[in-house]
């Protein structure tokens, strides 16, 4: 990587006019940096009107909310571009667009998303988007699918499980997902408060083992390219349209991962919409939330099986039956994987707005111990959690 630098303003300016496509590139005069994530560098491109034409992107060699004291692989924003542009080949509507990829830069540039918003901001405003949840369900059956031993022959597919090892990232899923909340870690962050919940999770024997279970499969399990980190603060959404961004922890791995981190999230944001709304809103709005969960399983479920009827090369994988069999270990991990989650966003280091930004601090903590209570009851009665409106019916319980 001898030809990185961290780009500025100006240089991001100057690769959006080299690499953005735009017939008249001298348009572009101006770039701000919008990025409030932990990893990357984010510009935004304006022109001469002060209209947002175009996003530069760049990963930064440590973890920005840390520092340089957390090393990070420049090699993600080539996994994160490759990632994407393989999603768009299967679900273009629902994939923000890759126009330009440079790995020595660690560098992308992409499709401006001005006119759509991140689906975690308008959850939390109670805004709601009657498609995004069938959209993310679409999205997550075209990519997982199209990718997967169903439709790809084994060469290509192994090919492919080669390209997009990604072992730092991946590490950095199983620390935060599998090993941080489980034990005294530096990196976790919760409240002093909920100490006696975080320490009965620790000493949980029976909620260790389903975790290492699914620890193991993350680990082991390389059924399709995974976006990887596929949450509502890495969706963007409009009236009849949703985009997945942000895909730099993609890999091939278990498909219930995607199922359960979306699920998740659509449940954090029930946990924590008593602390933005009042009593009657957030009852519908949480009501709302089952619904959207409902419709997320059964479209990804739906268009799952009608691809593997259309589409399954492997004779043996095309067996009338089998791919509602496949769905149901699907369904078992995603429900495992949608716990640590939870708990997850509750106890270690990267949390969600959901909750965080609720300002009644007795609420706050009463929504992180409802997530905590609901994620550690999914991990353990994951295998008797048989069908979407089970999982629905287990959390209106432990509500």
């Amino acid at each position: 990587m001898s030809q990185y630098r961290t780009f500025n303003a100006q240089d991001a300016v100057a690769y959006a006019q080299q690499f953005g496509g735009l017939d008249t590139p001298s348009e572009l005069v101006e770039a701000q940096e919008v990025g409030d994530g932990n990893l990357n560098l984010v510009f935004k491109i304006f022109d001469s009107q002060g209209v947002s034409r175009i996003i530069v992107k760049q990963a930064l060699p440590y973890v920005r909310c840390v520092g340089e004291s957390w090393p990070l692989t420049l090699d993600r924003a080539r996994l994160e571009a490759q990632t994407l542009v393989e999603h768009y080949k299967h679900a273009p509507q629902h994939t923000v667009n890759i126009l330009h990829y440079d790995p020595e830069l660690a560098v992308m540039v992409m499709e401006d998303l001005s006119d759509h918003r991140i689906w975690r901001s308008e959850l939390i405003k109670n805004v709601y988007y009657p498609q995004a949840a069938r959209q993310l369900g679409e999205y997550l059956a075209q990519t997982l699918f199209h990718t997967s031993d169903f439709y790809l022959h084994p060469h290509v597919k192994k090919a492919q499980v080669a390209q997009f090892i990604n072992p730092e990232m991946c590490e950095i899923t199983e620390d935060l997902f599998f090993n941080d909340p489980y034990q005294v870690h530096e990196r976790n962050n919760y409240p002093a408060a909920l100490e006696a919940d975080v320490d009965a999770l620790r000493q949980d024997t029976q909620l260790k083992l389903a975790v290492a279970s699914l620890k193991h499969s993350f680990f082991s399990h390389a059924e399709a390219l995974l976006h990887g980190d596929i949450h509502s603060g890495s969706i963007f959404v409009a009236e009849g349209s949703l985009k997945a961004i942000d895909a730099e922890f993609g890999y091939f791995g278990p498909i219930g991962f995607d199922i359960g981190t979306a699920i998740g999230n659509l449940l954090l944001n029930y946990c924590g919409l008593p602390g933005h709304l009042g009593i009657r809103d957030a009852a519908a709005a949480r009501e709302q939330r089952l619904i959207d969960i409902q419709e997320l399983w059964s479209t990804f479920a739906e268009r799952f099986q009608a691809l593997a009827r259309e589409k399954t090369q492997d004779a043996a994988l095309n067996v009338p039956g089998y791919a509602s069999e496949f769905l149901k270990k699907v369904w078992t991990d995603a429900v495992g994987f949608c716990g640590t989650e939870l708990i997850r966003r509750s106890v270690g280091l990267s949390h969600v707005a959901d909750i965080d930004t609720i300002a009644d601090e007795e609420m706050r903590h009463e929504c992180l111990r409802h997530a905590i209570a609901l994620g550690k009851v999914l991990i353990v009665i994951a295998p008797r959690i048989d069908s979407v409106d089970e999982l629905i019916a287990r959390v209106r319980q432990y509500s």
